[in-house]
């Protein structure tokens, strides 16, 4: 065999590998109730409280209430696989196999990615249903929909990569990121309409661009252009993937 087909079948056995690893946390963990809790329920709450009492056009807060529930549930599942495995003991298993890290956390990031577009897909029925809502371009939501699912699930894969063994302080990590996000990325209010201040600080935020590109699918002004947004977007994912191979790989590394 060739060293050119020697590397075709590696990465053939690692992509193999990462698919059997996202079959595995679909099986285990995406009915886990923190999964649910964290990666569904939340967005339901933060849409009432926002909506309760207040007179926004319904057709204003789809685009937010959609970008939310992927922000949350593709960002859910990564950071309790890792912690929950490393309690039952699978973890040391999972990496004493053949896989590679990046195999084993692409697959992560798939379950991630896969868990984040079936449940966003409900916001879109519903908001289409319920309110005067409408998409003005479908090939752009599909776009921004997977690139913001798979942005969020990487990042939520690399808030699994601290040494802990309890699930707990990794999902407390995880919302004291993901929560003050919310509110310097315009998903409740339009950045165009929020204080200036708030523009500087808009553009660390990866859902920054993500509720720009679905705000433009539905139609609505952006303060960022929907082809700026979708390649940054493409560039949060590879940079926060990388991140998260790199400190996995040092937790490995020290035996944690």
């Amino acid at each position: 065999m060739t060293d050119k087909a020697r590397r075709a079948a590696g990465w053939r056995r690692q992509a193999h590998g990462a698919i059997v690893v996202l079959k595995k946390n679909a099986l285990l963990y995406y009915l886990k109730p923190p999964v649910l809790i964290f990666g569904v329920l939340f967005p339901v709450f933060f849409y009432i409280a926002f909506r309760m009492g207040r007179p926004v056009p319904s057709e204003v807060v789809v685009p937010g209430m959609v970008a939310m529930a992927l922000w949350f549930t593709a960002s859910a599942v990564g950071p309790l696989v890792t912690p929950w495995e490393r309690v039952a003991k699978t973890y040391e298993r999972l990496i004493s196999t053949p896989l590679g890290v990046p195999a084993i956390l692409a697959g992560d990031v798939l379950s991630g990615f896969l868990f984040g577009i079936a449940i966003s897909a409900l916001p879109v029925a519903l908001g289409l249903l319920l309110s005067e809502a409408a998409v003005a371009s479908w090939p752009l939501l599909a776009g921004g929909a997977v690139l913001s699912a798979l942005c969020f699930s990487s990042m939520g894969v690399l808030l699994a990569a601290p040494p802990v063994r309890g699930p707990s302080n990794i999902m407390l990590l995880s919302n004291l990121v993901r929560l003050p996000l919310i509110f310097v990325s315009g998903v409740f209010v339009p950045l165009l309409e929020m204080p200036p201040w708030v523009r500087w600080v808009a553009p660390v935020s990866p859902l920054t661009y993500g509720a720009a590109v679905i705000r433009s699918a539905f139609g609505q002004t952006t303060w960022l252009s929907p082809g700026l947004s979708l390649a940054v977007l493409v560039v949060y994912s590879g940079v926060l993937f990388a991140l998260a191979c790199m400190f996995h790989r040092m937790g490995r590394s020290r035996g944690l």
